[in-house]
């Protein structure tokens, strides 16, 4: 109740600002197009440091003021601008996601793959604290994974989430009327418990996708029938057991996989890093958000109140106790 009152109190604020404040505005302009900033280097060829961070999702998030893109979108638009500039001969993927929808991460890799054959674009995942499921799948096309040692990764697997309120509506006395053209046209309904038939299906769906991720992992990464084994029971990793198994190729930080990334490239140690900004950001460096934020200030119209919600019913490629990062 008090991150709720919370929240509500820092929306009446963000309006009485934007209301009082008219010409200003703390928040930016999401038509923005991209703008190239360098983070570090000063050669010729190019490195491109493109940030994934938190849940992944086809779906664009309503703010305050504004839609954020959501992470395909802005995957794809920036893989879209590199295209054009041929100077990029590597890609550094920063990830730090506990996962996310099970099309979203497929759409990703998808493009990343797609991007790759167009171009000959070398791609380097560098993982952060969490890169598990979803994260984990977006992290595949690398030629090359780095890992923080305390980075959690794996869960290589598929979970399908559907909030229940069945319970809820019958102690308060609320019932709903269903008329339907097939026995299973309601399947997953929040408003009644499944019929075992309906959990075989599901459970159909669910080892179908995990088949896809699971089938995508053994392809990418070429690891032993005993490391695919164990991976296969969907459970996180340390950073120093991924490697063992490998799940990645090296534990390290983000200077070791800028490194990498020009050594696979062919560039020279002084290559450009460079990200694309809405905004670019002063004192910029590795660690800066992605390419939507527009100033410090912006995090103002991101309330947190989706944090209080449960997903979307559907499926995920998603570690769960991500949910709270």
């Amino acid at each position: 109740m008090l991150r709720i009152r919370t929240a509500f109190a820092l929306m009446v604020l963000c309006l009485c600002l934007a209301a009082c404040a008219p010409s200003f505005s703390v928040f930016g302009n999401a038509s923005t197009p991209y703008k190239e900033q360098t983070l570090s280097g000063s050669g010729s060829g190019k490195i491109l440091l493109l940030s994934v961070d938190g849940l992944i999702s086809e779906h664009s998030k309503e703010g305050l003021l504004r839609t954020r893109p959501s992470t395909v979108e802005a995957v794809a638009a920036q893989l879209k601008l590199a295209r054009k500039d041929k100077n990029i001969k590597a890609v550094l993927l920063k990830v730090d996601s506990p996962g996310g929808t099970t099309a979203a991460s497929d759409i990703i890799y998808h493009e990343l793959m797609a991007y790759k054959a167009e171009t000959g674009t070398k791609v380097v995942v560098a993982m952060m604290g969490l890169a598990a499921s979803g994260g984990y799948y977006i992290s595949l096309p690398a030629d090359y994974i780095v890992a923080l040692p305390t980075t959690i990764t794996g869960s290589v697997g598929v979970i399908f989430l559907q909030p229940r309120v069945a319970g809820l509506l019958e102690k308060i006395g609320v019932g709903v009327d269903v008329s339907k053209s097939g026995a299973n046209k309601d399947m997953g309904s929040p408003f009644r418990e499944p019929t075992p038939e309906e959990k075989q299906l599901t459970e159909a769906m669910v080892k179908a996708q995990a088949a896809r991720f699971f089938d995508l992992v053994r392809e990418r990464r070429k690891i032993g029938p005993e490391a695919l084994k164990l991976v296969s029971t969907a459970r996180v990793f340390t950073a120093a057991q991924a490697k063992e198994l490998g799940l990645i190729d090296a534990v390290g930080y983000l200077e070791d996989a800028v490194a990498k990334a020009a050594s696979l490239a062919g560039l020279p140690a002084d290559a450009r890093v460079v990200s694309y900004r809405r905004q670019p950001a002063p004192d910029a460096t590795y660690y800066q958000p992605g390419a939507e934020a527009l100033d410090p200030r912006a995090a103002l119209i991101n309330l947190g109140l989706d944090s209080l919600l449960p997903p979307h019913a559907g499926l995920y490629s998603l570690w769960t106790p991500g949910l709270e990062q």
